[in-house]
């Protein structure tokens, strides 16, 4: 991308006690966020989780039921949405058919009255590197160009706050990937303040500085892509961004740097830095890149945990790496991730393993897990899982 300075500087966004209950469900309880200025800010949860809604009332087009909206300090709530210094891009572009690509980028300006709005509007085009098609019409484009001009349109109008409704929704991965990258270039070069929607954890991770994890309508927790991956604080967030391998048991021992938690037998220390909760009944986590796949019982070693034996259910293999299912007695079904440094699997389905992971590597929820049921019934890795467990067994009989 080209070097510009093209627009004004970002504002912060300010959500202050934020509530909008529809007729029937509450969508929004009691949100308090804060955006800083020219950060690329990014709402993260499944569907129904209130993160669409959160932005349609940030762009005007809903009311909250309680709180204040505020953008640059000034409190925009009651504003109508063309007043607020807002634009949003849509994952359909809706861009206009019957005018050119030129045309299209032009058209807020112009309706707005501003000055030169041709030359402001090639301006744009040059930023996403599409000033040379500025005379096609978009169905002539493809699908990552229709998306860049529906950028430069939202951009050209110069708001503070850029609202991205999952906007890469519609493309095919690779142009996705290409997309991301693209988009969090155009925010550092032009200097906005940019907040992304999206349900793809992927998608967050590669361009927000931050990410704010949703789910019923409130916050999980909020944080940098690499904080929020590496140290999870819910169940929730363990399983959304990302995999993770949960274990719950009671403390057995503690020191003054860790504590020990007994699993079906097994004895998973983890740093007490990385633990939320210390005492009772507590669930560890550890990411399945994390762990190292064992074909024979690994001696007893400071700083590393191992659970073991157990027997792999399923091997699946992705290009980069393969993915093994390894049910452990006493524990259920761990999932472990394999770079692939060599020619195929590394062990068959059947054989018999340990597992072996870095204690700094696990981490420690803040959820009680006395408050309700650890996982979710439909959880696919489970219920993958008892499948194989199940195919596995009659294999054995036979």
């Amino acid at each position: 991308m080209a070097t510009s300075s093209f627009a004004d500087a970002g504002a912060d966004l300010e959500l202050v006690g934020i509530h909008k209950r529809f007729p029937g469900f509450t969508a929004i309880e009691n949100l308090n966020l804060t955006v800083p200025a020219g950060s690329f800010f990014a709402l993260l949860g499944p569907s129904g989780c209130g993160k669409t809604t959160t932005l349609r009332l940030v762009a005007g087009l809903e009311e909250p039921t309680a709180g204040q909206i505020l953008i640059g300090g000034k409190d925009v709530t009651s504003t109508k949405p063309f007043q607020r210094p807002v634009n949003t891009v849509f994952q359909s572009y809706a861009l206009f058919p019957h005018m050119t690509v030129i045309e299209n980028v032009a058209f807020g300006l112009r309706r707005r009255h501003v000055g030169d709005p041709i030359a402001k509007a090639h301006e744009a085009l040059r930023l996403v590197e599409l000033d040379h098609l500025a005379a096609r019409r978009p169905q002539q484009l493809s699908g990552g160009q229709q998306q860049r001009v529906a950028l430069a349109r939202a951009v050209v109008n110069r708001p503070a706050l850029l609202l991205l409704d999952e906007p890469l929704g519609a493309l095919d991965l690779k142009l996705r990937r290409q997309m991301q990258l693209e988009l969090k270039t155009i925010q550092t070069e032009v200097g906005l303040t940019f907040v992304h929607v999206t349900h793809d954890q992927e998608e967050a991770m590669t361009m927000a500085d931050t990410v704010a994890v949703m789910n019923k309508g409130e916050i999980e927790q909020l944080g940098a892509p690499e904080d929020l991956y590496e140290l999870p604080r819910t169940v929730f967030v363990a399983n959304f961004l990302g995999q993770s391998n949960l274990f719950t048991g009671i403390v057995s021992e503690t020191t003054s740097d860790t504590i020990a938690v007994d699993v079906g037998g097994n004895r998973i220390v983890v740093p007490k830095s990385r633990a939320a909760r210390h005492t009772g009944k507590v669930t560890l986590g550890v990411r399945p890149e994390k762990l190292s796949l064992l074909t024979t019982k690994p001696e007893a070693v400071a700083g590393r945990n191992v659970i073991g034996a157990g027997r792999v259910i399923d091997v699946s293999f992705s290009g980069v790496s393969t993915q093994y299912i390894v049910e452990v007695p006493s524990v259920g079904p761990i999932v472990v991730f394999a770079q692939n440094l060599v020619f195929g699997p590394v062990v068959d389905r059947g054989a018999e393993v340990w597992l072996s992971w870095n204690v700094d590597h696990g981490f420690g929820l803040a959820d009680d897990p006395e408050a309700g049921p650890r996982f979710p019934s439909d959880d696919d890795t489970v219920s993958i899982a008892t499948q194989k467990r199940t195919e596995l067994a009659v294999e054995l009989e036979d």
